[in-house]
């Protein structure tokens, strides 16, 4: 069996006027990701995981900012290409352990559909989606609420 190991991060500044998508999931919030797509930090930093870990570049190299096809894409579907791109490969995602960094909102409550969503998605159990979140202790740009970023690791076998 070969094992592969990736690292994904990913950061979104937050403005008023925006949906708040995170791990597939829209958080209430008076602030929302800015971005190309629809901006979810968790999703893109996972997406980045899986394609270094396959050595198949990263998510700017696949669906790039400058391309009218993923403008407000939903990140649901980045993930899924993804995810295609790393079978073909001939890996398949053994499990998943992320972080996300941000002040507000607590995100507690919305942890079991993130990780009900990103399973299917990557037709995994939810016990192997492992999604934890920490503040800054209000000190920098996630802790003024001015952004968030997320962290991802996966382990891909073969």
């Amino acid at each position: 069996m070969r094992l592969r190991i990736g690292m994904g991060v990913d950061f979104h500044q937050l403005v008023e006027g925006r949906d708040l998508w995170i791990g597939g999931v829209k958080i209430p919030h008076t602030k929302g990701a800015l971005g190309h797509s629809d901006a979810d930090v968790l999703l893109h930093a996972i997406c980045d995981a899986m394609l270094g870990a396959a050595a198949l570049g990263d998510i700017g190299q696949h669906f790039p900012d400058t391309s009218a096809a993923y403008k407000n894409i939903d990140s649901k579907i980045l993930l899924k290409q993804s995810f295609e791109l790393i079978k073909a490969a001939g890996y398949k995602v053994n499990n998943l352990d992320t972080m996300l960094c941000l002040q507000a909102p607590k995100i507690k409550p919305f942890i079991p559909l993130m990780q009900e969503t990103i399973a299917g998605i990557l037709c995994i159990e939810t016990g192997d989606v492992s999604i934890k979140a920490t503040t800054t202790e209000r000190m920098g740009f996630v802790g003024r609420e001015e952004g968030l970023m997320a962290y991802a690791t996966v382990l891909l076998t073969a």
